[in-house]
């Protein structure tokens, strides 16, 4: 079954005036499970970054 959100993030990607994404919700709801399938979907690389006890990444942004 194909999530709605997942449409909604292929019409982002297509989009000639899309935004930065951001994805923001309630805990334990799949934000990063459809992030993490949306870019190995539609992108031949992507970088997940958890911002959860690392504070390198807190530093850079």
């Amino acid at each position: 079954m194909k999530r709605s959100a997942m449409i909604k993030l292929v019409d982002w990607k297509n989009s000639d005036s899309r935004k930065p994404l951001i994805v923001n919700g309630a805990r334990k709801v799949g934000k990063t499970w459809l992030l993490k399938t949306f870019g190995e979907e539609n992108y031949t690389n992507f970088a997940y970054i958890s911002f959860y006890n690392n504070e390198r990444a807190k530093k850079n942004f």
